[in-house]
């Protein structure tokens, strides 16, 4: 499903992202990828859906070289991977069924089928009596459920994850983790970016361990 193969990544600044860097993540997996802040982890995730590309190495996502991809072929993959981002990337001028619909506009679905998924999916994750509510209306819980429907609404093989608990209190972090739990036992490969060692002792998933841009580590927690 997902490879690297001895995957560096330089900037231009000079700064090292990831060094010589391997990894296997198969079908179906549920995977924390751990390490301090400036380990690697966001680099990492941006790599498997190609908003950066290695400087040296391989990325293969579903048997594609993501660096030797056309471009053509880049919004096809993306559409096969959500992403919930650090500080959820919510449009502030929409509400919570529009931001997530939104994802399906984007892929051009049919405006039935857009409207059908969005509803599932806010129903799925308990914000259907919040359609209409605007981002600054709804808690932190709530903003971080809007970021996973968005996420899955397109319905993708790949769910990738950076910090997701970061900004939540313990309870609340317990529920959205049941969350990924939930949406890997039917089938989707999950990656979380995450340094909250308690939570991936909670997991006892696969970690990847990334220190300095180098894997130090790949066992059960």
């Amino acid at each position: 499903m997902i490879q690297f193969f001895h995957v560096t990544k330089k900037y231009r600044q000079g700064a090292q992202a990831l060094s010589d860097v391997s990894a296997h993540i198969e079908k179906g997996e549920f995977v924390f990828l751990t390490g301090p802040s400036g380990a690697g982890k966001t680099t990492f995730l941006k790599m498997v859906f190609r908003e950066d590309v290695p400087t040296s190495g391989q990325v293969i996502v579903h048997n594609d070289d993501v660096a030797t991809m056309s471009a053509r072929r880049i919004p096809y993959l993306r559409r096969q991977i959500g992403v919930v981002f650090q500080d959820f990337k919510l449009l502030p001028r929409k509400t919570v069924f529009e931001n997530v619909a939104f994802a399906t506009q984007v892929i051009g679905l049919p405006r039935k089928e857009q409207r059908v998924r969005t509803f599932q999916v806010l129903e799925m994750l308990g914000l259907n009596h919040r359609l209409h509510n605007y981002p600054e209306q709804v808690s932190g819980g709530e903003q971080q459920r809007m970021a996973i429907a968005r996420a899955l609404v397109n319905r993708p093989l790949i769910l990738l994850a950076d910090e997701p608990t970061g900004n939540l209190d313990p309870d609340l972090a317990k529920e959205i983790m049941g969350l990924f739990k939930d949406i890997n036992s039917h089938g989707t490969t999950v990656i979380i970016a995450t340094h909250d060692r308690d939570l991936i002792r909670r997991m006892s998933r696969r970690v990847i361990a990334l220190d300095h841009g180098r894997v130090v580590a790949t066992a059960v927690a």
